[in-house]
């Protein structure tokens, strides 16, 4: 059981890692100006769109004239609930 829970946790920080490199994608295409219909930009986009307007419709701040925050709050947010999760599960596994 305890393999089992070291197991779920590596691929939750993976997973984790992954979304977390893709926000970071997707922010940095935002500074140019990316063909909508280009596959790679309509990924990123689908992929972290949700979750910024839910962000950005929960701390309207977020968006500063033309400069959107909400990345890096997203980052900031994902990289400390990875953190809690993957140490809780850890030592869950190890007792």
């Amino acid at each position: 059981m305890d393999m089992l829970i070291v197991a779920f946790a590596r691929i939750l920080d993976l997973a984790f890692n992954i979304y977390i490199f893709i926000v970071i994608a997707r922010a940095l295409i935002s500074w140019v100006s990316p063909d909508p219909y280009n596959p790679i930009v309509r990924f990123l986009h689908s992929a972290t769109d949700p979750v910024l307007y839910k962000l950005r419709s929960l701390i309207p701040f977020l968006r500063a004239g033309t400069f959107d925050f909400s990345p890096i709050v997203l980052l900031l947010l994902l990289s400390v609930a990875q953190q809690f999760i993957i140490t809780f599960l850890m030592r869950l596994a190890h007792g």
